[in-house]
């Protein structure tokens, strides 16, 4: 009896051992996967402004480190008018954001519609939520600067899911940034995970989501803990700020955004949609959407300011 218990526990050794180790690999396997868009097989923007009849210069920026990045700009109408940058979400593509871009355009905006590192046609194959995408706005902005048809005392920034939050951390750290409005943003990297690890991977939340966590950070050198938009926002005040959050939202926490409109300062708005899944206030809700976001930054951008 006592060789069959010493059998029994051997084999059950190696069974959970055998259990660790896959769990392991298929953790590290998301997390790679989830940290890069390889240039070879992501998505790249087919249709240009063109295919919505609105005139536009290619643009193309290099960043601090190196990475050329593409981008379109979309000149106001008016001479040295003001500017809303549209920033896309994760994995996203530059196309999927043109309908919402005719929009401000109409307004008298001008519109920068930029692509960051490992996105559509700019370089790099690695996503850092924030932190090494700083550089490509740095690099956008000076390229705002660099226009004579831009005041940049007037730019206001709209980013969408990981572009929200990117606008939100650029804005902390750049004053030139006169309003912020942010679509189903994410609060931080800790307070989504375990909503994000299950719409992304199919995976539960336990025990994947610490795991992925680790080797995100393995593989990036990051701290998961830096990521946190939360921390950004407070820094936002007196520029005002637009947050809007979709209740029935399954790419991010729900609480997402109220946990922002909570770290915010004064002014700042926050359009709650209980029904509305992720980034939907433009398709869903395309009237209201025109409606308030444009009358945000028309308040926002209606006199030139001191950056």
């Amino acid at each position: 009896m006592k060789r069959w218990h010493k059998i029994s526990l051997g084999v059950a050794a190696v069974a959970l051992a055998s259990s660790l180790a896959a769990i392991t690999l298929v953790a590290r396997t998301q997390a790679h996967q989830l940290i890069t868009n390889p240039v070879a097989t992501r998505r790249v923007s087919a249709r240009t402004p063109a295919d919505i009849h609105v005139p536009y210069d290619d643009a193309a920026v290099v960043t601090a480190d190196g990475l050329t990045l593409t981008g379109w700009y979309l000149p106001s109408a008016n001479t040295a008018g003001p500017t809303v940058i549209v920033q896309h979400g994760y994995k996203d593509i530059r196309e999927k954001y043109l309908d919402v871009s005719r929009v401000f355009h109409a307004h008298g905006y001008g519109v920068l519609i930029p692509s960051v590192r490992a996105h559509d046609g700019s370089a790099g194959d690695t996503m850092t939520f924030g932190i090494n995408e700083m550089k490509d706005l740095d690099a956008w902005f000076a390229y705002l600067r660099s226009r004579r048809d831009v005041d940049i005392t007037r730019v206001g920034i709209f980013g969408v899911s990981m572009g929200g939050s990117l606008a939100i951390d650029f804005a902390a750290r750049n004053p030139g940034v006169r309003a912020v409005a942010a679509d189903c943003a994410f609060s931080s990297i800790a307070d989504t995970i375990a909503t994000s690890v299950r719409h992304f991977t199919g995976l539960p939340p336990f025990p994947f989501a610490p795991m992925i966590l680790f080797w995100v950070e393995h593989d990036t050198g990051l701290r998961v803990s830096d990521i946190d938009a939360k921390k950004s926002i407070a820094m936002l005040s007196p520029r005002p700020v637009f947050i809007m959050q979709g209740g029935a939202d399954t790419v991010i926490s729900p609480s997402s955004g109220q946990l922002l409109y909570q770290a915010a300062g004064e002014p700042k708005t926050l359009w709650f949609e209980p029904a509305l899944g992720h980034a939907q206030f433009f398709t869903k809700l395309p009237q209201a959407f025109e409606r308030r976001v444009v009358a945000f930054f028309d308040a926002a951008l209606a006199g030139a300011r001191t950056p």
